[in-house]
């Protein structure tokens, strides 16, 4: 199949995991990696990961099938950063959506849906690891279904509609009044290297990164 793969930010993390995802499958079909919808020419699979651009109709109908990676269980949780927003109102488990791309943001049709848990004590990276394997795992599943008459599932009979608005920089300051155990969930799911947790103090910017580390016998001293 001829596959293109628009993800719009160099920067951003999935890009690892797309680049082993590209190496994986690269034998037995025909990918290519872009960064902006110009270079988009038509193929038979279009997936939007990470993106941000708004791809019109006569761009996806280059394409046999437009499908976006959706890190929330839709229609829940539509728009920006979804599951940021769950785990910062107490959610333990993201579920992701691979769907048909549309106008409107987030609207397509269900092609299908994973799970999985997310630990208390999980860091933003190891949150981004699990989730981006996730996201790959969809896209396997994406070239399975590709090949069947498959018809996904219209989110209009799917019920909890709800949408987040895009996170800004400032979302990820912390009040230093509270205590680390008020903050440490919000502290986690942080990107420490592109929108890392901070606070002002005396009249200057801190950020915050948070490491985890193996216990040790002496840690109890």
């Amino acid at each position: 199949m001829e596959i293109s793969i628009l993800c719009d930010s160099a920067e951003h993390p999935i890009n690892l995991w797309i680049s082993q995802w590209v190496n994986k499958h690269s034998s037995t079909h025909e990918i290519k990696m872009c960064r902006d919808k110009s270079e988009l020419v038509g193929g038979d699979i279009l997936f939007l990961i990470s993106c941000g651009q708004i791809i019109s109709k006569p761009l996806r109908d280059l394409y046999m099938h437009s499908l976006v990676i959706h890190a929330s269980d839709l229609p829940e949780g539509r728009g920006w950063s979804p599951y940021i927003w769950g785990l910062l109102e107490g959610d333990e488990e993201v579920t992701v959506s691979l769907l048909e791309a549309e106008d409107s943001v987030d609207t397509g049709a269900i092609w299908s849906k994973k799970s999985f848990e997310v630990p208390p004590h999980h860091l933003n990276s190891e949150i981004h690891k699990t989730l981006f394997e996730t996201e790959m795992s969809l896209m396997d599943e994406a070239l399975v279904l590709a090949e069947t008459n498959i018809v996904g599932v219209p989110q209009s009979k799917l019920s909890g509609l709800t949408y987040y608005r895009k996170r800004s920089p400032s979302d990820s300051r912390i009040d230093p009044t509270k205590t680390l155990e008020e903050l440490f969930n919000t502290i986690r799911v942080m990107d420490p290297d592109r929108y890392p947790a901070f606070f002002y103090q005396h009249g200057y910017k801190y950020t915050i990164e948070l490491r985890k580390v193996e216990p040790n016998e002496n840690d109890n001293d």
